[in-house]
């Protein structure tokens, strides 16, 4: 880190840097004395140094650097001169915006080089991979390595600055100013992320203001023009939002500006209140929230009429109209309906958050709001006197759909309605806050209501209906969509119908005789059928007392509910007058207090203008002072240089020396040795003619010389030039040798490189020979395997067969002398042996194998063992001491033919035991 005793110092260096083409190093060098601890006292030199260190910070694009060195300055100048620091930072974004501009003026293909979906993201690796193997050359990849990167660092700067200027209450119009800036950044280049950062930027902002209230130089939100200026950011960010399509941020910014006037309990103007229910009209009808899109045009309707007296009939009316329309669009049942406890208590907290910000309610408790629903919409148009401002389709169509009851044409009734009402809006006069109004949105919410009402008023009439009959009646909608209306409004119980396609037919469900419906055409069919009766028989012509009193007191009441109504209205004049007249001393005050406010202001900055000239004066003066004191000490250290020189004592008396006394001094001095030099020029002019008129009458002694001059030089010449020939041939020689085996070398190489490739050709050509071989053995080793395998199951699945075929013929076998031996009776001893001896031949006879054949194992063993065994011998026990032998012995032939591997350990068995 460099030292200097002075920032001048610093700064001269930075620009002799600069002038080398070392911006770091020049940049280094004022970050190192901004941010040393030796320069904290502010001077004006630090602010030139503030803004050649900005316009490096740009140039290389160095963020960190700039808003190390910024805040550093903040502290500095604090507490001095804030107005210089905002002029750096004015300098520093004009800066950064110019180059951003000069960079998009550069580009041809804006489009494609700000396609990033986030501006501090760096470059992901699979995108530098794309563009060293990919052909993108030339304009595409200079547009984003130039534009993208200025608006990165545009964008830094914005957010650097916001940083910097969050918490002083002196730059709030800076930071506000900031603020717009950046949101038209956002809105200039549709910039959705980087506007959701900044308004969370702004929004955390707050936060921390309201935080810390004890910090040093905080905003104080309760001054005017502090709130002015936090509102105006708020409504910008609002604008901003909604033009942009980010109507969830839209939401949020405003909850900001709720929660900003609910800190300081103050109700913006009505102009800006104007553009909050504009913007919210806009929130709520894209979120589909109607019930509340409604009231927002409603409180819009009324601000517009008590303080936006240019307004004009026409536009009156369409936004009256649009209340209304806005009004019936809401759907007439509860959607809460057999809703979860947990579901109807967010729905009440929602409802509540809702009517505080529509209402624009600041105060905190749940007593003191009140609760939306389209009743009391509805009964609020109709006291507030909208209806007498709409339009007469907006009016007919209320009426029809309100209060009217045609339950087989009220949707043909409304159809030209609807078409007219389609037709009209447009773009209101500059008077008027709302810049369009198009009634033609509310057309399909018009079109399902008075499809739900027909709905209602058939399901009061009818029992059941072809389908047919109800689509001719509803000519909006074809019948499936009619079906999903009614799906609806059967699930929050405004009718109760059910559509069954096998009978073509839609059913109503029967009411109750306590319905209020069925009650109401009861009462009404009652009064009708006592008109008829009273038609048919009239009463006698006797007068009565009560007969004469009866048409004087209808009279008398209606004249005094005439009196009462004509009551009411003198009383809501009254109020509405007094409410004006409220209004409008409330507006002169507030114009009075503008006004004062205004002069108060004038002063103060007449005052302040006054003393900063004087301050610029005094700084003028005290520069002006110093600089002739520099010029002065200057001079006096020149004047002693130069009596030191000479060797003479300086006749300075004095302690502090004038820069005139200096002047008079130096200017005798200077005039002394011009005085001094003539006479040494006219004694040098005087030596150089008696030099010349030697040398003239000298000059011929020289000319026997030239003869020998010229042979030597001559000389000389051929010396040198056979040296000079002598070292360019060696040269020349060592230069081709050095070609020579530099070309040997690289055909050397050249060989190497051909051979080797040649040897990794060879190689790659053997291994994948290995491979295909490796693979060829493999599928061949596979298919013997598989047929192998498959001969083995074939040679089982015969052997299995016989095996099969053979215990069969041995169950015949044995079923057959059983039932032999059952039917003979029991003959002798000898016989018998002779008798068992037939049948075994027989068994060995079967078993013995056929030639060409192949016999299983177990089958040889037991034809060896059925050929090798003596005869049979009397058995020690006959058949009456052991009566189940037979049937032993034929159990263990049945194991031995049974089992393969048992075959011969079962058959020696019973060899050994026919022995015995």
């Amino acid at each position: 880190m460099t030292s200097f005793l002075k920032p001048e110092n610093a700064l001269k260096r930075a620009e002799e840097l600069i002038n080398v083409g070392q911006k770091q190093d020049a940049l280094q060098t004022l970050h190192d004395l901004i941010t040393s601890k030796r320069y904290r006292a502010w001077q004006k030199t630090l602010e030139r140094i503030m803004f050649k260190y900005v316009e490096l910070c740009v140039d290389m694009r160095k963020g960190r650097f700039a808003k190390d060195g910024l805040i550093q300055y903040r502290i500095i100048c604090q507490q001095v001169n804030v107005s210089s620091l905002e002029e750096v930072i004015k300098h520093f974004m004009q800066l950064s915006t110019e180059k951003a501009e000069q960079a998009r003026s550069q580009a041809q293909a804006l489009e494609e080089a700000l396609d990033v979906d986030d501006l501090e993201a760096d470059k992901r690796p699979e995108d530098l991979m794309l563009s060293y193997v990919s052909g993108e050359k030339g304009k595409d990849r200079s547009d984003r390595e130039t534009v993208t990167p200025w608006f990165k660092f545009l964008w830094e700067t914005y957010r650097t600055v916001l940083e910097i200027l969050r918490n002083n209450s002196k730059l709030e119009a800076l930071y506000a100013m900031t603020a717009h800036r950046a949101f038209q950044f956002c809105k200039q280049y549709k910039r959705t992320t980087e506007l959701r950062r900044l308004c969370e930027i702004i929004r955390n902002h707050l936060a921390n203001l309201n935080k810390y209230r004890d910090q040093r130089d905080r905003p104080d939100l309760s001054a005017p023009e502090s709130l002015q200026l936090y509102l105006d950011t708020r409504f910008e960010q609002l604008k901003i939002a909604t033009e942009l399509g980010l109507w969830q941020e839209a939401f949020r910014s405003v909850e900001d500006i709720h929660g900003l006037m609910c800190l300081v309990k103050k109700t913006p103007k009505p102009s800006l209140m104007v553009v909050y229910y504009v913007k919210l009209t806009e929130i709520f009808w894209i979120s589909s929230s109607h019930l509340y899109h409604a009231y927002a045009w409603f409180k819009l309707f009324l601000l517009q009429k008590s303080f936006n007296k240019n307004l004009s009939q026409k536009d009156l009316q369409l936004i009256a109209s649009s209340v209304v329309l806005a009004a019936l669009s809401v759907p007439p049942h509860d959607r809460t309906h057999g809703a979860s406890h947990l579901e109807l208590e967010h729905e009440k907290e929602r409802n509540l958050r809702m009517a505080n910000l529509i209402g624009f309610n600041l105060e905190t408790k749940p007593e003191s709001r009140e609760m939306l629903s389209r009743a009391s919409l509805l009964a609020e148009l109709a006291s507030k006197g909208v209806m007498s401002c709409v339009t007469q389709e907006v009016k007919d169509i209320y009426h029809l759909l309100e209060h009217e009851f045609y339950p087989s044409d009220l949707a043909l009734k409304a159809l030209p309605l609807i078409t007219k009402i389609s037709k009209l809006g447009g773009k209101l006069s500059t008077a008027s806050s709302v810049p369009e109004v198009q009634l033609a949105q509310y057309v399909p919410a018009l079109e399902r209501l008075a499809t739900m009402r027909l709905l209602q008023q058939v399901s009061n009439v009818y029992q059941s209906m072809k389908i047919e009959t109800l689509s001719g009646m509803i000519p909006f909608f074809d019948f499936a969509q009619v079906e999903k209306i009614s799906v609806d409004a059967v699930k929050q119980k405004f009718v109760s119908m059910k559509v069954d396609h096998m009978k073509n037919a839609v059913i109503f469900s029967k009411k109750s005789l306590e319905s209020d419906g069925l009650r109401d055409h009861l009462g009404n069919f009652a009064e009708q059928l006592n008109k008829a009766r009273q038609m048919i028989y009239p009463p006698d012509g006797r007068p009565s007392k009560l007969g004469a009193l009866l048409p004087t007191l209808t009279e008398v009441v209606a004249k005094e509910h005439k009196r009462l109504l004509a009551r009411k209205s003198i009383i809501e004049k009254r109020k509405e007058e007094q409410e004006r007249q409220l209004l409008e001393m409330e507006r002169e005050e507030e114009s009075k207090r503008l006004r004062l406010q205004k002069i108060t202001e004038e002063a103060e900055q007449r005052r302040l203008a006054t003393e900063y000239e004087q301050r610029k004066n005094q700084r003028i003066l005290r520069e002006i002072e110093e600089r002739e004191n520099e010029e002065a000490q200057a001079l006096l250290q020149e004047a002693e240089k130069r009596i030191k020189k000479k060797g003479k004592k300086p006749i300075i008396e004095g302690d502090k020396i004038t820069k005139q006394t200096l002047m008079e001094l130096t200017l005798t001095e200077q005039l002394r040795e011009r005085q001094e030099m003539e006479k040494k020029l006219q004694k040098l002019a005087k030596t150089m003619d008696y030099l010349e008129r030697a040398k003239r009458e000298e000059k011929e002694r020289l000319v026997r010389m030239m003869g020998n001059k010229e042979v030597y030089q001559a000389r000389v010449v051929s010396h040198r030039q056979a040296e000079f020939n002598r070292l360019r041939r060696e040269r020349e020689e060592r230069i081709s040798r050095i070609l020579q085996s530099r070309r040997q070398e690289r055909e050397k190489m050249r060989k190497l490189k051909y051979y080797l490739k040649l040897e990794e050709e060879r190689q790659q050509k053997l291994r994948e020979a290995e491979e295909a071989r490796k693979r060829e053995d493999a599928e061949r080793k596979k298919k013997e395997e598989e047929e192998r395998l498959r001969k083995l199951e074939e040679i089982a699945e015969k052997q299995r067969q016989r095996e099969r075929e053979l215990e069969e013929k041995e169950k015949q076998r044995r079923e057959a002398l059983l039932g032999r031996a059952a039917a003979e009776p029991a003959p002798p001893a000898r016989p018998l042996e002779s008798g068992s001896a037939a049948p075994a031949a027989a068994a060995a006879a079967a078993a013995a194998p056929t030639p060409g054949k192949y016999v299983p194992k177990f089958r040889r063993e037991r034809t060896e063992s059925a050929g090798a065994a003596p005869p049979p011998e009397t058995d020690r026990w006959n058949s009456s001491s052991r009566p189940d032998g037979d049937r032993w012995r034929s159990d263990d032939r049945r194991t031995a033919f049974g089992s393969g591997g048992g075959s011969r350990s079962s058959s020696t068995w019973s060899s050994s035991r026919n022995a015995r």
